[in-house]
């Protein structure tokens, strides 16, 4: 199978490097003043979870969802578009960390745009 076949979940590492590269954005984010506070009464474990479980699944691996939709997820919470640039930064910043190459990287950067008006509510 050559590369253009492989699912991007397989692209980016399967299931454990994308744990890795989830861990990364949420130390990202909760170091990041734009979205800090977002995340400072969550349950980091369980958001990981949940943000790893959608990413693998996402990204065309062997996993189930089992999470709200993101409309439903992010409707009462007032994202602004600042807030979502933030958490694209800090995304790609997890992506280069974690040497993700170029085409993996524009392709999640893709996927993750095809959700901001799920997400941004303000």
């Amino acid at each position: 199978m050559s590369q253009q076949e492989k699912s991007l979940f397989d692209r980016l590492g399967g299931k454990d490097k994308i744990a890795q590269i989830t861990e990364d954005v949420w130390l990202n984010h909760v170091s990041n003043p734009d979205v800090a506070t977002r995340y400072a009464n969550s349950d980091a474990e369980k958001v990981k979870a949940m943000v790893n479980e959608f990413v693998c699944w996402g990204t065309g691996g062997p996993v189930d969802y089992s999470g709200k939709n993101m409309l439903d997820a992010h409707r009462t919470m007032n994202i602004t578009h600042r807030e979502f640039m933030a958490v694209i930064d800090d995304v790609m910043r997890a992506l280069d960390k974690n040497d993700v190459g170029a085409q993996e990287k524009n392709e999640l950067l893709g996927l993750l745009f095809s959700l901001r008006d799920q997400v941004i509510h303000q």
